[in-house]
């Protein structure tokens, strides 16, 4: 990817790196085998003779029906959530299906499925509790925002993460958003492109230069993948005090939804010898609903 620079009629010059880029192929954490944990677990458990005392704690009925309760409740969330990721395929490939009908300008087809996504929006749980938590804040009724926070966490946890995310370590600061890009996206195959835009701006008083940037990646199943790379966009950028560098990248997803976070790692330039720190990006989230603050960067 090439760099150029633009101009901005902001009062803090930023140098942007513009366009999208997919993820370099890059090192993953190392898998260490868990085999030889496993089997002293067997040996343990084998060479423990059973208890012979039914009043024991392990077999009492209080522990007995905490257990089936814990377990019902995991039950519960994974098929909430299981049901919301379906809703959110179909979801997509409504918006996919609609985005190709106006290109073709099939309009009858066009205000068909722009009136299924209505429905679909007003129906959807996860929606109608967002819009349900966000006017209990507004009325401040924040028992009934607790109620409807707690119901998100279990149907969609993802959903209560919003696309962007903003942090500050000492004195550099980081800002992301994501969106998600249908054009490129294969809903049918589970293919789903998210790209998201960062502003990094240094308030302190020394220069900084980006060396390394490390990602963590998580989808809606709970798989994670840490991505480490150099630099970012082709470029290991000096940012000066009082200034910033924007740049554009994308990260393809296997589900609608998901989450991302991670660092970068930095030095200051004004001084040989001076040891790297690292950055914070907070967790932000990757998902075809989006949120309630569309605000550009």
């Amino acid at each position: 990817m090439q760099s150029v620079g633009v101009s901005s009629p902001a009062p803090v010059p930023v140098r942007t790196a513009v366009g999208m880029r997919r993820r370099p192929a890059t090192a993953r954490w190392p898998r260490r085998s868990s085999s030889a944990a496993r089997r002293a677990v067997v040996a343990a458990a084998s060479s423990s003779p059973p208890s012979s005392d039914a009043n024991s704690s392990s077999n009492s009925p209080g522990k007995d029906e905490e257990t089936e309760e814990a377990a019902a409740r995991r039950e519960e969330g994974d098929k909430a959530a299981a049901a919301f990721l379906l809703r959110s395929q179909k979801y997509a490939m409504l918006k996919q299906q609609l985005a190709v009908a106006a290109q073709l300008e099939d309009y009858k087809e066009a205000a068909r499925l722009r009136d299924s996504l209505r429905s679909f929006e007003e129906e959807e749980p996860v929606l109608r509790l967002r819009r349900s938590l966000k006017k209990a804040v507004e009325e401040e009724r924040f028992a009934d925002a607790a109620k409807y926070r707690d119901e998100l966490m279990i149907l969609a946890p993802h959903s209560l993460l919003k696309c962007s995310s903003d942090a500050t370590t000492v004195g550099v600061r980081v800002q992301v958003r994501s969106v998600y890009i249908e054009s490129r996206s294969q809903p049918l195959k589970g293919k789903f492109f998210f790209a998201y835009r960062i502003r990094i701006t240094n308030n302190s008083q020394r220069a900084v230069q980006l060396l390394r940037r490390h990602w963590i990646v998580t989808d809606a199943n709970g798989r994670t993948e840490n991505i480490w790379g150099v630099g970012v966009v082709g470029e290991q950028p000096v940012i000066f005090p009082k200034t910033g560098f924007e740049y554009s990248s994308a990260c393809p997803l296997n589900t609608p939804n998901g989450r991302m976070e991670g660092d970068f790692e930095m030095k200051y330039i004004d001084k040989a010898g001076s040891s790297t720190f690292n950055v914070a990006i907070a967790p932000f989230s990757l998902s075809i609903l989006g949120d309630d603050n569309h605000v550009p960067l």
